[in-house]
């Protein structure tokens, strides 16, 4: 039975998923005052959980939402990735030796957990999931959605929200329906996966990644004995009426991990099928893509829901700035080019990764070994890999857009102030401007300059003093001169200018928040 359309809120924006990456998103916009309905198709929290780590550059982005501290709560840190090669460890990837992040390290919990902490954040803001909602259509000729959900029980409704967000997986409705193409590079492989009771001689604070000529498997230490296990096999080996078995993950485990690992108990397994798929746009109109529904990478690295978190913190601050009129709907063409970018080059890192782990030839194994021990030594591995990884080497637009190492204030009335440690704190739904004296001696008309450039700002603009005494990747990232760097709600440097021209600065800030431009 069908339901009356229904125009909802100009400022309305339906999200369809309810999983980490929609959920972070309705957070994000509910804190800002944004009005969301979340619906989901009934999926539920798995008993199965494919993602398990959240990496340094999501535990920053967490805190906009203030979850961080409770995922610390329940999670299990660990401080980098170990590579080995037939037993031998050949280079390590340090979390904790990341001078430009205050989360120096890993975390590792099961995608349930970081799921149901988001839905008890969801709840605290006003928000609920309706779960058993499903959407059935899409109608985008207008430029403003109109949408058919279908609820248990046959109900239709229709509705016409002023804002769309596709967060409902690989297999999107809201993609196949606005015709966006989704392909990508020829990566086809399968995976069989478990989180297993391990007694193992490996450390605990590290993850393993083991090549050997029969392919490759990785142990991550979930904390209590527990690891998550993941190895490639043979498409259709296994399925959900036929799950890898015990005895199977046992016996690769002999084959091809570091050191002697027993396998005590299963507590679930399963197996999926990777096809790198990204989406041709993240953007049409007011609908938008996000997560897998944008793109689906290799799980090497676990850069997977990561990446999609990252999609919703992106969109997050610019959707709600153009529903509260702080935007002109210009910036929201950004988040396509940017996370798009972003995307491939994920999908690249992830590939190669994937691929490093599956040679089997004599020569090409004894070329990537030397590779991977060469790359060690030379500190290449912890300068590349490790922030790669880490994803704190997200850059928009080349590098005219790099993350900067600052953390959010919890709340968005809070004014910019320096954390324990030094770190910089910046606003959470407003651009702030970075004064910094240099990493010298400052300039004898230090104090006058910093008070001609506030003299110059709009009226309200949060506005930091930065001390010498920051710590390293801060004080690396903003360079040895003096400065004034314009910070964007998501961490991420907008632009950099002498602080002897403050009108120049005013005037950048009065672009970025001009309804009728695009920062």
């Amino acid at each position: 039975m069908g339901g009356l359309t229904k125009a909802g809120p100009e400022g309305s924006v339906l999200v369809v998923g309810a999983g980490p990456v929609g959920l972070v998103l309705a957070c994000e916009l509910l804190q800002r005052g944004v009005a969301v309905r979340v619906v989901d198709a009934g999926r539920g929290v798995s008993a199965h959980s494919r993602a398990n780590v959240v990496w340094p550059r999501n535990l920053e982005l967490l805190d906009r939402i203030g979850v961080t501290d409770e995922l610390l709560g329940l999670g299990h840190r660990l401080a980098g990735t170990a590579f080995y090669s037939r037993g031998r460890r050949l280079a390590t990837a340090w979390m904790s030796r990341l001078p430009d992040s205050p989360y120096p390290f890993a975390l590792t919990i099961s995608q349930n957990e970081t799921e149901r902490v988001l839905r008890r954040r969801l709840g605290e803001l006003g928000g609920t999931v309706e779960d058993g909602v499903r959407l059935t259509s899409l109608d985008n000729a207008g430029g403003v959605p109109s949408v058919k959900l279908e609820h248990d029980g046959g109900r239709v409704e229709e509705l016409e929200p002023g804002w769309l967000v596709g967060a409902d997986g690989a297999h999107s409705t809201v993609r196949k329906e606005l015709g966006i193409d989704y392909a990508g590079p020829p990566v086809d492989v399968s995976f069989a996966i478990t989180d297993a009771r391990l007694t193992t001689s490996l450390p605990e604070d590290l993850s393993h990644y083991c090549y050997a000529p029969s392919g490759a498997i990785v142990l991550g230490p979930m904390g209590d004995g527990v690891h998550r296990i993941a190895l490639n096999v043979p498409h259709d080996a296994y399925d959900q009426h036929s799950p890898p078995p015990r005895e199977m993950f046992q016996r690769v485990v002999d084959d091809r991990a570091a050191r002697r690992s027993v396998v005590e108990e299963l507590l679930w397994s399963g197996s999926f099928r990777v096809r790198v798929r990204i989406a041709s746009r993240f953007r049409r109109d007011r609908c938008f893509l996000v997560g897998d529904a944008a793109h689906v990478i290799s799980p090497a690295g676990g850069q997977g829901m990561n990446t999609g978190m990252q999609d919703a913190f992106n969109l997050a601050w610019k959707l709600s700035g153009v529903v509260l009129g702080e935007f002109g709907e210009g910036i929201l063409d950004s988040y396509d080019s940017e996370r798009r970018a972003v995307s491939h080059d994920v999908a690249r890192s992830t590939g190669w990764l994937t691929k490093a782990g599956l040679v089997n030839t004599p020569a090409k194994v004894a070329l990537r070994d030397a590779a991977f021990m060469a790359a060690d030594r030379t500190g290449l591995f912890q300068r590349r890999l490790a922030p790669q990884l880490g994803q704190t080497a997200v850059s928009y637009d080349g590098d005219r857009h790099p993350r900067l190492p600052v953390k959010v204030a919890g709340q968005a009335d809070d004014a910019p102030h320096l954390a324990s440690g030094g770190w910089p704190v910046i606003a959470r739904d407003r651009h702030t401007v970075l004064l910094w004296p240099g990493t010298r001696t400052p300039p004898a008309d230090w104090r006058r300059t910093r008070e001609r450039v506030r003299a110059a700002l709009p009226e309200g603009t949060p506005v930091l003093d930065l001390t010498r005494a920051l710590p390293s990747g801060p004080a690396r990232a903003l360079g040895p001169a003096p400065t004034v760097a314009v910070v964007r709600p998501d961490g991420h440097l907008l632009a950099r200018c002498a602080p002897g021209r403050p009108t120049e600065i005013a005037r950048l800030l009065d672009r970025a928040v001009d309804p009728r431009s695009r920062p």
